[in-house]
């Protein structure tokens, strides 16, 4: 790897809300629904209108205009789920791109748990999680994903992002456990302490990396920052 620095910015997006009501989701496939889209459309701040279809299904009846703003994005990556990659392919288009869908950048795997009602999953999983706050190696949701095994999957796809070309600006499409796994990292924080950072749905944050040969920075610019109007 070359010692000449390369400056890498990344654009981190939680999906908006799916359908399904108060549900555990991991692997479960749901669609957005049309307040999860227009959740999406203004953190990333572009207004997109889904194929004709899709939007009669979402309720979206008046013409938008699909000309990107900010940021322009040199590659958008995302999980292969429904509520992660059809506002990803749209957003891709808008900058003349195709997204790139990787499975490694998936929700963790619930197994037994997935699609169960939040309120008795919460009830259920309380005792392993009492447990993770001092092992991570307790998390292991039933016929699921070793919370250990995930943590190793996110990561692995977050160093491969330090591979990207100076300047590039990528934008990554995907799940609230993800990002419980990359922003905690960036912050240096403990993962199985990272409840107190909110990561609602269509969150959006931005990181920068900077690469010098074999060291790499990592800074969080902002984090859900659309949710703060500045006026």
């Amino acid at each position: 790897m070359s010692d000449a620095k390369r400056t890498i910015i990344v654009d981190l997006l939680r999906h908006g809300e799916p359908e399904g009501g108060d549900i555990l989701r991991g692997r479960i496939n749901p669609k957005l629904t049309p307040l999860g889209w227009r959740q999406m459309s203004a953190s990333t701040g572009l207004i997109l209108e889904p194929e004709a279809a899709y939007a009669a299904e979402l309720g979206v009846i008046a013409p938008v205009n699909s000309t990107p703003l900010t940021p322009l994005w040199t590659k958008v990556i995302s999980s292969p789920l429904e509520r992660c990659q059809h506002f990803a392919a749209h957003a891709a288009a808008a900058h003349a791109l195709t997204p790139r869908i990787e499975d490694i950048w998936q929700e963790i795997d619930y197994g037994d748990w997935d699609g169960m009602p939040i309120d008795e999953w919460r009830k259920l999983a309380a005792p392993q999680f009492a447990e993770f706050r001092r092992d991570m190696s307790k998390l292991a949701p039933p016929n699921g994903e070793r919370y250990l095994d995930f943590k190793d999957r996110i990561l692995s796809a977050w160093s491969a992002l330090v591979d990207e070309p100076d300047g590039g600006h990528v934008l990554v499409v995907t799940h609230g456990g993800v990002l419980r796994v990359v922003l905690p990292t960036v912050l240096g924080m403990p993962l199985n302490k990272s409840f107190p950072l909110h990561i609602p749905f269509a969150s959006f944050s931005r990181v920068r990396l900077d690469v010098v040969g074999e060291k790499v920075s990592a800074t969080l610019l902002f984090h859900n920052a659309a949710e703060y109007p500045s006026s």
